[in-house]
């Protein structure tokens, strides 16, 4: 770029940097080389942007979105009707795309940046799916992103726990998986269900043994937990628990939590599993036990799964939950399939209702969650898009959370007898600018290990995101004045201004190559492609340069 190497000046903002302590300060901001920097007295400002009188953050991170891969692309087929009236035209700047609850590749990246995002994670990426999720990703534009690895269903996996191998060759094989797709972390998906399913069991909880290889869910996240913290992996095992969705599926995460042993564990739109059993219709909110819980363990991260009204779409790798689901499918389609040897995946329809009684109370659920744990910097702002929603209703999510007087107005539009079995009236907790600042910002890079992101001091990337400081946080959220990535203009008043390429965010942990021996004949036997065709190389990704790679440091290997 012909102005990347200028010195930019950001003069006057309000400034939130939690990562940096810095909490509403007026301060100014230089930009060289793609980088925020303390310039020397020497250098002269080439472009000054005055902005008195407005906030100023770091680009937002999207920590759990999917955006990428073939559950997103079967959603995006099975929906046409959600393309019809969100079409976006081809512009000088931008291509043409379409979609609103799944939307294109390009419409993603568009949004997010409008938004004030500059990065966005995929949190389900089948291994033998790497291949496609990744040229998925490179085609959404001006964001960066990652991707999580799913494990803990696939059958090498659960021959290594049921034939008790050494521990050590099950981190190799968890640090050999990453390697081979691409994965920035690990994710486990109803931890042996999506693999119990395919042997008819309908259900497993967390102590309950898969019908063939007899080890339980408990097993499966312990000993992944306990590989990626040896392995120096900086995101926890990322899980989708147990029973998602059920009545009384609040049990097992609580079990769960209390189960973690005091390994690192982030639990992923936990709202999906905080349902507890109480009064007539045997469905009630279990958010003040999951919260309590979540405040006194330190060792858990979570992201919420805020439910939104309106016409969505699930997507999952959690094919036995989904199919439970599709009785509830609008439009009555729906599409559960099996990726031999690795896992599953399930698409179904979906429209939330605000006079529905259970979508009601899944709403406050959520809302509860967000305001009963304590700690910003182990919760997440998500809508598990598009499962619980479409990303876009991010800025109408932060005015619920910051405006108790929005949010209580908001609780009058739905339905009433949900509100009885939810604590959602009583909290009169309003969140900050700094603590949404942490939530969205330096929190999910914290946890993912983005060392020179989510943050304004010197050496970070410049990605950054300029707001009107409106008392209206839903607006002011939802249009950015100004949004950086790089260092470049992207967004001026909520529209793009330039398109550039964001990197793909990676961890590469270490392993003995020695574990290749006995995946070359797995995958000679059960397999339909070579161990090599399997593996993405990094030339895939940076296809010719329009691509580039940000490999994460690991901590080091230990026995």
């Amino acid at each position: 770029s012909e102005t990347i190497d200028m010195l930019i000046k950001l003069t006057g903002g309000k400034v939130y940097d939690p990562i940096n302590g810095v909490d509403g300060e007026i301060r100014d901001i230089f930009i060289k080389d793609g980088r925020i920097v303390t310039p020397d007295p020497s250098d002269k400002v080439a472009q000054e942007y005055p902005l008195h009188g407005r906030v100023v953050m770091a680009g937002g991170i999207d920590p759990h979105s999917h955006i990428g891969g073939g559950k997103v692309t079967i959603a995006r087929m099975l929906m046409p009707e959600d393309h019809m009236g969100h079409e976006v035209a081809r512009t000088d700047l931008t291509r043409a795309g379409c979609g609103h609850a799944i939307p294109s590749t390009l419409t993603a990246g568009y949004r997010y940046a409008e938004m004030g995002y500059t990065a966005a994670f995929e949190p389900a990426m089948l291994p033998a799916n790497a291949r496609q999720a990744h040229m998925e990703l490179a085609d959404t534009p001006l964001i960066d992103k990652g991707a999580f690895v799913m494990l803990g269903s696939d059958d090498f996996f659960l021959r290594q726990l049921s034939g008790k191998q050494d521990f050590s060759a099950i981190k190799d094989y968890i640090a050999w998986t990453m390697h081979a797709a691409q994965a920035i972390a690990v994710k486990v998906v109803n931890p042996g269900g999506i693999s119990a399913f395919k042997f008819n069991q309908r259900a497993l909880d967390l102590d309950e043994k898969h019908v063939f290889y007899g080890v339980t869910p408990r097993d499966i996240i312990l000993n992944l937990a306990r590989g990626l913290k040896e392995l120096g992996v900086t995101h926890p095992l990322h899980i989708h628990g147990c029973n998602l969705g059920v009545p009384g599926g609040v049990e097992t995460t609580l079990a769960t939590i209390r189960g973690s042993e005091n390994l690192p564990i982030h639990l992923t739109h936990i709202q999906f599993h905080s349902y507890d059993t109480e009064g007539d219709m045997k469905f009630s909110s279990g958010a003040a036990r999951v919260a309590d819980l979540v405040n006194k363990h330190k060792n858990v991260s979570i992201d919420v799964g805020q439910v939104m009204f309106g016409q969505t779409c699930t997507a999952s790798g959690d094919s036995m939950r989904q199919f439970v689901n599709t009785r509830s499918a609008d439009p009555k389609k729906w599409v559960v399939m099996d990726i031999e040897c690795d896992a599953g995946c399930g698409v179904v329809p979906f429209k939330y209702r605000d006079k529905s009684f259970v979508n009601a109370l899944q709403w406050a659920i959520g809302l509860e969650l967000f305001l009963l744990v304590d700690d910003p910097w182990r919760i997440f702002l998500t809508t598990d898009h598009p499962n619980g929603g479409p990303f876009y209703w991010y800025p109408h999510m932060i005015r619920l959370l910051m405006d108790k007087s929005f949010r209580k107005d908001m609780m009058q539009k739905i339905n009433q007898d949900a509100l009885k079995y939810s604590s959602l009236p009583s909290l009169e907790r309003e969140y900050t600018m700094y603590e949404v600042a942490i939530m969205t910002r330096a929190g999910p890079a914290k946890s993912l290990g983005l060392k020179d992101r989510g943050h304004l001091g010197a050496g970070a990337c410049a990605d950054i995101t300029v707001y009107d400081d409106n008392p209206n946080y839903e607006a002011m959220f939802e249009k950015p004045e100004l949004v950086f990535k790089n260092g470049e203009l992207i967004v001026k008043d909520g529209k793009i201004v330039k398109v550039v390429n964001g990197a793909t965010h990676v961890a590469r942990p270490t392993y003995d190559p020695a574990i290749e021996k006995q995946l070359r004949s797995y995958f000679e036997d059960f397999h339909t492609m070579r161990m090599e065709n399997f593996r993405l190389s990094d030339d895939e990704i940076v296809n010719g340069g329009r691509g580039s790679i940000i490999v994460q440091p690991t901590g080091a290997r230990t026995a």
